[in-house]
């Protein structure tokens, strides 16, 4: 009897709002799944090490959570190998969770999962053995991914494009999982709106602000940027396409990217970039900005892709 009480209510919409997700990005949320990725448990990430397939399996069931649909034939994965220096057939997988709206165009959100696990495919570069945790890259841009996605399934107003989340893998061996996909996309690449990719946005300096890249890549970016502001965040633009995170490959295909980066620190692709060192509320702020910069770019029905000179 009691369920069916609770049950009617929830119909006439007195309890669903207790259950119903906030999609304002929250700095809690971020510091949770970031707390996950980068736990000593998934060992680091690394590319064809335990860690990571653990990390894909949990994008996964965010995305099977959110109700994003699966785009290779019901699977959320797109797997592939790859060869890097002596290593041959290295394994691993593209996740891969789509919002349709019934549009004619897409934008691809997208972050690499991966990170350097515990070295043993850099051929010595980093101390092999020790885990090198990667929350600020790139637990920080996966959690920025699961955010916009929650953002985006949750938002009362149906857009009026597709979106089209991608968690890449083998990002630290070379942009291997954007590489792959662009090689072998699911959905045409002609009919992408832009592609966003978030690397490292998890440790906001106010003194040098969030570097924005990209704005070189559509012939609008100026017009989407103009007046966008952002209570908390200074951010500067640079005009290149090309660079060493997932939106190069997408760039190198005629797509306009805009790519988010808080910048270096002193642990980056150290065993010490650890959870408790994540700016969680400022990352909640830069993802507003982000929202804003996608409402705004929705405004026209097609970007024109440029070559940045």
């Amino acid at each position: 009897m009691k369920r069916i009480i609770l049950t009617g209510l929830c119909a006439t919409g007195l309890l669903c709002s207790v259950h119903a997700q906030d999609t304002i990005p929250s700095a809690k949320r971020i510091q949770h799944i970031v707390n996950y990725l980068a736990s000593d448990k998934l060992k680091g990430r690394g590319t064809a090490e335990k860690g990571s397939i653990t990390a894909s399996k949990y994008v996964a069931k965010q995305f099977r959570k959110l109700g994003l649909k699966p785009v290779n034939n019901g699977s959320y994965y797109q797997d592939f190998t790859f060869d890097r220096n002596a290593h041959k057939n290295i394994p691993s997988r593209n996740v891969l969770g789509f919002l349709d709206n019934g549009a004619a165009r897409t934008i691809i959100i997208g972050a690499h999962y991966d990170h350097l696990g515990t070295a043993g495919l850099f051929d010595g570069k980093y101390p092999i053995g020790q885990i090198h945790n990667g929350a600020d890259d790139n637990a920080s841009g996966v959690a920025g991914l699961l955010e916009l996605a929650n953002y985006y399934v949750n938002n009362k107003d149906k857009e009026p494009f597709n979106f089209l989340f991608i968690a890449f893998g083998g990002e630290e061996l070379g942009l291997q999982g954007s590489k792959y996909y662009t090689a072998n996309p699911l959905q045409p690449l002609a009919n992408v709106h832009f592609m966003l990719n978030m690397d490292m946005i998890g440790r906001y300096n106010p003194e040098r602000g969030i570097g924005i890249g990209g704005f070189g890549s559509a012939v609008e970016w100026p017009a989407v940027f103009k007046d966008v502001t952002q209570p908390g965040i200074k951010y500067f633009t640079d005009a290149a396409g090309k660079g060493a995170s997932d939106h190069h490959n997408f760039y190198m295909h005629q797509v306009p990217v805009m790519f988010f980066h808080t910048g270096g620190h002193d642990d980056y692709h150290k065993p010490t970039d650890d959870a408790d060192k994540l700016q969680s509320d400022a990352e909640a702020k830069i993802i507003q900005l982000q929202i804003q910069l996608i409402g705004k770019a929705m405004a026209y029905p097609e970007l024109h892709y440029q070559e940045v000179k």
